[in-house]
């Protein structure tokens, strides 16, 4: 068996893995707003703050479902040869 014959699957795990990650990435909260981003004071003035709870599983999930697209995407192009 070799690594052509999951092709098909390899490209719809692509997909699915594609929406995750947009999904992931946009239910994120933003840390401050535009004010902040140009180094204005926004509510964090321009600094790092701590996740906690939801925030910090969904920023895991969100590394963890990044890593499995881009393994995902190599493994595609090596199967599409």
């Amino acid at each position: 068996m070799t690594l052509s014959s999951f092709a098909s699957w390899l490209g719809a795990s692509e997909i699915i893995l594609a929406v995750t990650l947009m999904v992931l990435v946009l239910l994120q909260t933003k840390g401050a707003d535009l004010g902040g981003f140009l180094g204005g004071a926004g509510d964090s003035s321009g600094s790092f703050r701590t996740r906690r709870g939801v925030e910090a599983t969904m920023h895991r999930v969100t590394i963890a479902c990044a890593v499995l697209f881009f393994l995902n995407t190599i493994l595609a192009f090596l199967a599409w040869g």
